[in-house]
């Protein structure tokens, strides 16, 4: 069981931090250059990576002979940003989460000594700690099984390496931001979702806080309802560069009238943000609409944490202005013409405003989009249209 008290539901933990002496692997690794790891505990690390749980490492030893074991144990590439030294692990484990930019609550760490998780519990209070026996239970426990698992989520690890690759790279960049972003090659594809992409959208709606415009989840029953309702599109982006795939980055939830379209929902992934997705999905929107002949509206609800969100709406031309546009369309989840989400209300909703004209392509990615104003369904599955970048949108 937990050293710390339970979270009542349990949110579920985003990243593992282990301990290696006695709690990875038997055995103390300066006594012992055999130490070995158990079959069990194989199997859980295994298990986690396939779920989608991020692990790292957090041990007193030498980086790169503790390192070396892993490595001869086939399993150094299941661990994202290591911290092995001598230092107080509650630093080390900050540091961890500070790299991720994971909040504590999401972490987890595991250790053999009741001091070692007493101290990092004292200093880091919502980090949930476990002793080293209860390894081999944790992948029963409801904290490490995610409701779903998607294609994005068997990926993760690999894409935040890719991630911390690219960042690199771009730290010894010596041109622009914009000529950095061009040198990435990216593609972004933006496409009408999927029955089998529908997990996908509820995991962004569900785990993305600061670039969700009204902080709404939509469980797996709305969006199927929303698949299934005329006049709505369901969009899902992706994004990919030289370095790997970003996987799902981005969700749309559109609902078209006739005089303007009303933007239900857009979130992105915190991820990408520095890579301008959300303003590249807005512009396309923004130009989608004008070549339809209609307005855009947008909902928000300020959470706390959406501030970004606010500030790229706002960027985008979306205001507060009256318009004739306005009428039969309300904002907020359980606004008419359709089913809605779940952690929203309509009454603390604004909705946006945008008189669309034409935009330019984006200059840093290549987009792949489908056109919204061919009167087929959502969901129907038609052939997306590449556009390279330059150019006018369309």
């Amino acid at each position: 069981m937990s050293d710390t008290a339970p979270v009542d539901p349990p949110a579920t933990v985003k990243c593992l931090v282990w301990d290696l002496d006695n709690t990875l692997w038997r055995g103390t690794l300066l006594e012992d250059e055999d130490v070995v790891l158990p079959d069990a505990v194989r199997e859980v690390i295994v298990g986690l990576d396939a779920r989608g749980i991020l692990q790292s490492v957090c041990s007193r030893n030498s980086h790169d002979h503790a390192w070396a074991r892993l490595r001869a144990l086939g399993v150094a590439d299941y661990f994202v940003v290591p911290e092995i030294g001598w230092g107080r692990k509650s630093d080390a484990v900050r540091r961890i989460t500070e790299q991720l930019d994971f909040a504590p609550a999401t972490i987890a760490f595991i250790d053999d000594q009741p001091a070692e998780r007493a101290e990092v519990a004292h200093h880091l209070p919502q980090v949930r700690c476990y002793p080293a026996e209860d390894a081999v239970k944790l992948l029963g426990l409801p904290e490490f099984s995610p409701r779903s698992v998607t294609v994005d989520s068997r990926q993760r690890r690999t894409m935040y390496q890719a991630g911390f690759r690219r960042t690199d790279e771009q730290a010894r960049h010596t041109g622009s931001h914009e000529d950095f972003l061009r040198s990435l090659e990216m593609v972004m594809s933006i496409g009408r979702a999927t029955d089998d992409e529908l997990t996908r959208v509820e995991e962004l709606t569900l785990r993305t806080s600061q670039m969700n415009a009204t902080g709404v989840h939509y469980p797996d029953e709305a969006l199927r309802a929303l698949l299934a309702h005329p006049g709505h599109e369901v969009l899902v982006t992706t994004l990919e560069d030289r370095f790997g795939p970003h996987g799902a980055v981005g969700v749309v939830l559109l609902e078209k009238h006739a005089r303007a379209w009303h933007l239900r929902l857009l979130a992105t992934s915190c991820r990408v943000v520095a890579f301008g997705v959300g303003t590249i999905l807005l512009n396309w929107l923004a130009d989608q609409a004008a070549r339809a002949g209609v307005h855009l509206l947008a909902d928000f609800r300020a959470t706390g944490r959406n501030r970004m969100m606010e500030i790229a709406y706002r960027f985008a031309g979306l205001d507060d202005r009256p318009c004739d546009c306005r009428g039969g369309v309300s904002g907020g989840p359980g606004g008419p013409g359709g089913p809605g989400g779940s952690g929203g209300s309509g009454e603390d909703v604004q909705l946006l405003h945008l008189v669309a004209g034409r935009r330019d392509a984006p200059t840093t990615v290549r987009l792949i989009a489908p056109d919204l104003t061919d009167p087929a369904p959502a969901g129907a599955g038609l052939p997306d249209r590449a556009r390279r970048p330059g150019g006018p949108v369309g």
